[in-house]
């Protein structure tokens, strides 16, 4: 199964003193010192001088911007951000992750910064937070659009989740859209 954000962040803050030679709070301090301020600078910078991988430049500035501490230290923490402003839309939410369930409780909902990852082995689905509605994100490859399936909106997720429905209500959780979901499930984890 696919590591999660949280365990790929802590192998990498475990590994630090191994692989680089300096602890986060060592490489924390150099980041201050530095005299960069914007992130990308700083990954610039820690790409070029010292020699990181992208992602791994990426996961330090994270935790340098989150005040030194791990950003996906708790799942329910990342999952209650992306609720903060639209607390009305989590029992959808709830009822949607409740729907799925019934036909697959293996699948996972993961919190991520932005979305919450909805995955088996592999990510088929996602969702989006916003006013009013959930914006669920959908593998469904080369499927057409219609009224029902739109093209996606979605922040975060990977382009091949190209595929959207807009969940407004409880009634917006149906038998149309669960099938879309096995659907694109049955695709990415065959």
């Amino acid at each position: 199964m696919a590591k999660t954000s949280k365990e790929i962040e802590q192998e990498f803050i475990n590994g630090l003193k191994t692989s680089t030679g300096n602890d986060l709070k060592t490489w924390l301090s150099k980041i201050t010192k530095s005299g960069f301020e914007k992130r990308n600078d700083i990954i610039k910078w820690l790409k070029k001088d010292y020699g990181f991988g992208h992602m791994h430049a990426s996961l330090l500035v994270g935790i340098y911007a989150n005040g030194g501490k791990p950003v996906y230290a708790s799942g329910q923490g990342l999952l209650n951000n992306l609720f903060e402003k639209h607390q009305e839309m989590f029992p959808i939410f709830d009822g949607l992750k409740k729907a799925i369930h019934k036909w697959d409780d293996t699948v996972d909902f993961i919190a991520k910064k932005t979305y919450v990852s909805i995955a088996k082995n592999r990510e088929f689905a996602a969702i989006n937070i916003k006013n009013g509605e959930l914006r669920l994100g959908i593998d469904l490859g080369d499927r057409p659009f219609d009224t029902l399936v739109a093209k996606s909106k979605l922040t975060g997720p990977m382009p091949r989740i190209s595929h959207m429905v807009v969940i407004k209500g409880p009634a917006d959780i149906n038998k149309d859209l669960l099938k879309l979901l096995e659907t694109a499930n049955k695709r990415i984890n065959p």
